[in-house]
């Protein structure tokens, strides 16, 4: 009998959408920024992406196999997090870095804490922190037509407040509209914007994701990075820190996961906020012209907390909190 009935208890709601389909349709969303990434910097990206996919779907079947559990590689969900890591690395880094950070990413961050839906943080974003503070260096290398060079953000950062964006950006032979189009230096899956906005329509349409969290996230940064910017409202200075890092990729695909992000209408506003506002301090306060990752997985970890304070009240039931 066992075998033929499932018992929980109610209420019993039905959906078409599985884990696989939902990783279906992120990895199918993410090929368009993945084919541009490949295009711009060529076939050494193509092997990141594919050593960095390759290592996580790897990691996770070895490690089931090893341990005796379901193998849950068919669902998609390790070639995600394989994908979105290699989009978050430079073109220019050696072989073993995405292999490294793949198996970082499934068996430190993902396996060791229960499997899928239970990491506490973004696997892939944890995996590029991790590289970053490890090997700095060969992360911050970016190589753009044989030429390695800094990229947009860091020139708008590290240049002159009295001078224009444009005249920034032009003096280093870019624009605010190859910020958009994405022919810049920068890692493999970050700098197409338009590339990310075909993919963030995708998962609109198909309702994967919902817009709240990442128009929230890139609005309240833009309000920062306008208020404590030092170039107030500049149109070229604010579509310049929109399209150039992380940000795009960070907000649509990163910032909208599942399990790492509230399911509380109030939290997810709350949830964008505070990753807008880490983001502005992290780029303009701090050290470095990015920041979106470390916003992402900092506030991964305010997760249970925010859904605590934002959890709303039964209807009918305490009507007055704590009312005694």
């Amino acid at each position: 009998m066992s075998e033929l009935l499932n018992v929980s208890a109610s209420p019993h709601v039905r959906s078409k959408d599985s884990t696989k389909t939902i990783m279906r349709d992120v990895a199918i969303a993410l090929v368009p920024a993945a084919g541009f990434g490949v295009y711009n910097f060529g076939m050494k990206a193509l092997l990141v992406l594919v050593l960095s996919i390759v290592s996580c779907m790897l990691t996770e079947y070895i490690y089931e196999k090893l341990m005796h559990k379901k193998i849950t590689v068919c669902d998609y969900s390790a070639l995600v997090t394989g994908l979105l890591l290699g989009m978050n690395l430079p073109a220019s880094v050696p072989f073993w870095m995405p292999v490294l950070g793949g198996v970082f990413a499934i068996l430190i961050v993902k396996m060791l804490f229960g499997g899928l839906g239970q990491n506490f943080m973004n696997p892939a974003l944890a995996a590029r922190c991790f590289l970053m503070i490890s090997f700095a260096k060969r992360m911050t290398t970016f190589t753009y037509d044989g030429v390695t060079g800094a990229t947009p953000l860091y020139l708008i950062k590290s240049g002159e407040k009295a001078s224009s964006v444009s005249d920034i950006l032009s003096q280093n032979g870019t624009s605010v509209f190859d910020m958009f189009t994405g022919t810049i230096a920068g890692t493999i899956g970050e700098t197409s914007v338009i590339a990310l906005l075909i993919g963030a329509a995708y998962l609109l349409i198909k309702k994967v994701i919902t817009w709240k969290i990442p128009v929230i996230y890139i609005a309240t940064f833009a309000v920062f990075a306008m208020i404590f910017g030092g170039r107030g409202f500049d149109i070229n200075y604010l579509a310049a820190e929109i399209c150039g890092g992380g940000l795009v990729l960070g907000a649509f695909f990163m910032a909208t996961d599942y399990v790492t992000s509230p399911i509380t209408p109030m939290g997810q506003i709350v949830f964008a906020v505070l990753l807008g506002l880490l983001t502005g301090i992290f780029r303009i306060f701090g050290g470095t012209a990015e920041g979106v990752s470390y916003a992402i997985i900092f506030c991964n970890l305010l997760v249970p907390l925010i859904e605590r304070v934002t959890m709303p009240v039964p209807f009918g039931k305490e009507g007055v909190k704590n009312e005694k």
